[in-house]
């Protein structure tokens, strides 16, 4: 490998969740874009997402044995101390062979070892947050890192290095975009003239969202709205039936620049990905954040948005009562459908991932 070669030299870690990963391809696609000699290395798990999604995406990949410790008591956690020891072994021979210029961590606590690591061989250490309130990982890791590029403006009140803190943006993958309403619509062999409400419970599906719906779809049918409705894999099979003329039940939603398109308001939860890409897209939005993931932090998401007014924050526990009322009163304005879509791109950071991958490029060629 030439010098020229060798300089560019980036290990990404992060992952578990598609939250935690994509942020993190983003960047590296554009890093490889703008330097497409550089040398990229994911680590991760590979019995997660990462493990399936990144050689796909003709990124190197190497594993390390962590799994996350279990907020509930079981055998599991006695095995952390050494899955722990055993990643963090893992992770210097790794570092040690690759001997990266900058190593990238995306969150998740598959990036703890590997950028610990990366610090200790001397790497430059960025890392990206994408919730309103940081996860432990990048609590822990900001002591050794040179950058922090934040998702949103509140999570610097929870970190320490406010010297190094940069409020960039969540970054989203390149073919994120809009097309046609009307060619988004006829994909999913629905009516021009009505409108339309998407809704997104996450790959496996919401159980509160799900029951909702099933409990009001007909009364907004009659109200002359149509419905994508994504159940998730784990709920598809108990509510198909649902399926009609102006209802497309789907479990897993493949094309979501189509859905995205085709809809006129989103019903979703406030997982920092889909914050991201509506964000950008201007999309109108209810958001029911889930009250079953760690530290709360899809609420503080969502309000972090309710407060501009770029979206409608309901609570899980409020969904049945306050879901028919808003989804009438919000696609029945389309002044409030505006408004939302205005102060939603007002908030957006469509270059998050260009801005960080110029950071990570920066800082190889001075290394």
């Amino acid at each position: 490998m030439s010098n020229v070669q060798s300089k560019y030299k980036f290990l990404f870690a992060g992952g578990g969740t598609g939250g935690h990963l994509f942020p993190a391809v983003a960047v590296a696609e554009q890093i490889r874009e703008l330097k497409p000699e550089a040398d990229i290395l994911f680590i991760g798990t590979k019995d997660k997402i990462e493990g399936k999604v990144v050689p796909k995406l003709g990124f190197k990949f190497k594993s390390i044995w962590i799994k996350g410790f279990s907020r509930k008591i079981n055998l599991e956690n006695l095995l952390f101390p050494l899955k722990l020891f055993v990643s963090v072994i893992q992770s210097l021979i790794i570092n040690i062979s690759f001997k990266p210029k900058v190593a990238i961590g995306s969150g998740g606590y598959v990036a703890g070892p590997g950028i610990w690591a990366a610090s200790v061989m001397g790497a430059k250490v960025i890392l990206l947050e994408q919730n309103s309130y940081p996860g432990v990982t990048t609590r822990l890791l900001e002591r050794y890192a040179n950058e922090v590029h934040l998702s949103f403006e509140e999570s610097k009140k929870y970190l320490r290095k406010e010297k190094i803190h940069h409020f960039t943006g969540n970054p989203v993958r390149k073919n994120l975009g809009r097309m046609e309403k009307a060619e988004a619509l006829k994909r999913f062999e629905l009516f021009v003239e009505k409108k339309t409400l998407l809704i997104l419970g996450g790959s496996l599906g919401a159980k509160t969202i799900n029951e909702t719906m099933s409990e009001n779809i007909k009364y907004l049918v009659e109200n002359n709205i149509q419905v994508i409705w994504q159940t998730g894999k784990n709920y598809f099979e108990r509510f198909k039936e649902f399926n009609s003329e102006s209802v497309k039940v789907i479990d897993f939603i493949e094309d979501m620049n189509a859905a995205y398109s085709a809809c006129d308001l989103l019903l979703a939860r406030a997982g920092a990905t889909t914050i991201a890409e509506i964000l950008n897209l201007g999309i109108p939005a209810i958001l029911v954040p889930s009250p079953n993931v760690a530290e709360n932090h899809q609420y503080l998401n969502a309000k972090a948005l309710s407060d501009k007014k770029a979206a409608i924050l309901i609570e899980d526990k409020e969904l049945k009562n306050e879901l028919v009322k808003n989804v009438l009163e919000t696609l029945n304005s389309e002044s409030k459908l505006i408004e939302l879509k205005n102060r939603e791109l007002a908030m957006a950071k469509p270059d998050a991932a260009k801005i960080i991958a110029q950071h990570a490029i920066k800082f190889a060629e001075t290394k």
